[in-house]
């Protein structure tokens, strides 16, 4: 278990506050909010040097889930990415060679030589045409799609060859259960589970990445303390229903 402090919004989370969990504090580092320069990137990749790819990995706001990319350069042999999120991030890079948290998907299918095949489930239909061109590589189950349930038998058999990676911005739930700061899906708790669970049960688990924390602590006004309670019994939720079903 590993908690990358960012925006300091985790200190306020009790329970993750457990001397077998290791924080990585990167609260002191330039050029990392949403786009990450390469000097940031390097100093990154030294940061989580130590750590395992396996396990659970919390990287804080959505504006970091480029960090995925950089946990899965560690993995050195074929592997597929699953990932749950209400945007693809599949943009082109705005500035080439300058990783961010709206195209790093992209640059993963396109530099990543054991990447096999990324599955998109929960995004805009809307945001579908950013991945054309990459057909043969990408599944993408939509927010829309997922709401027939002809897509739920379709996605309970679908499976992939390889070990799996799988990323988990919570942007992909309702207002319900999480406050990010990007807009949101209509998923609900118990659909995002029911979901993660088919991969669970089905794949070899290679790690897990967590993100979509509203930046801010108990005392942003914008918050408030019960977003920010709702926040943290979404984020129990979900590393109690992982560590029940994979790593007991």
């Amino acid at each position: 278990m590993v908690i990358m402090n960012f925006s300091h919004v985790y200190e306020e989370e009790r329970f993750l506050h457990n001397p077998k969990f290791r924080w990585i504090d990167c609260t002191h580092l330039q050029g990392t909010d949403c786009y990450c320069d390469p000097e940031a990137e390097s100093r990154l990749k030294k940061l989580i040097a130590p750590y395992s790819v396996e396990g659970i990995h919390w990287i804080d706001s959505g504006d970091y889930h480029y960090l995925t990319k950089i946990w899965t350069d560690k993995i050195d042999y074929p592997f597929s990415l699953v990932v749950f999120d209400h945007h693809p991030d599949m943009q082109p890079s705005l500035f080439e060679g300058l990783l961010s948290c709206g195209c790093w998907v992209r640059t993963m299918l396109e530099e990543n030589k054991y990447l096999q095949k990324v599955c998109i489930i929960g995004a805009s239909e809307q945001l579908k045409k950013e991945t054309e061109g990459y057909d043969q590589r990408l599944l993408y189950y939509s927010e829309q799609t997922l709401n027939h349930e002809e897509a739920w038998k379709l996605f309970s058999k679908f499976y992939l060859n390889e070990p799996v990676y799988m990323s988990v911005d919570k942007d992909v739930l309702s207002k319900s259960y999480i406050n990010t700061n990007w807009d949101q899906g209509s998923m609900t708790l118990p659909q995002l589970r029911k979901l993660m669970d088919v991969i669970l049960y089905r794949e070899e688990i290679i790690g897990i990445d967590i993100c979509g924390e509203a930046k801010g602590t108990l005392d942003d006004v914008m918050l408030g303390m019960e977003g920010e309670l709702r926040n943290e019994q979404t984020n129990e939720n979900l590393f109690d229903f992982i560590r029940k079903h994979h790593w007991n």
